[in-house]
């Protein structure tokens, strides 16, 4: 259930900062008020994950997945760039997720 938690958590995050582009600093009505139901929902999702599951497991696969989402929806959508050291820091992200799940205490 925790995992469920977690994938709601992190879709709405991933339509939650997209959105906040799209408010234009907050000048958009819509966008604005669908930008901050996203994040209840992303942040209520994410406190009920963390209830079956671990904090820093919860919380690390959380941050990469959305930084990876949101990086590839940025470039797909808003059309912006990214360069070799910034895939390097992502692939770092993943490296760090990977070890968090695999050695971190409380599985």
């Amino acid at each position: 259930m925790g995992y469920l938690y977690l994938f709601i958590a992190i879709i709405s995050e991933v339509i939650a900062t997209n959105l906040l582009k799209a408010t234009d600093g907050f000048s958009k009505l819509l966008p604005s008020v669908e930008c901050l139901i996203a994040y209840v929902v992303c942040f209520y999702s994410l406190s009920k994950a963390i209830k079956y599951m671990p904090l820093n497991v919860a919380y690390a696969l959380w941050g990469a997945v959305g930084i990876i989402l949101i990086t590839i929806f940025s470039v797909v959508y808003w059309k912006e760039q990214i360069n070799t050291p910034t895939v390097i820091g992502i692939g770092f992200i993943v490296i760090g997720t990977i070890l968090v799940n695999t050695f971190g205490t409380g599985h």
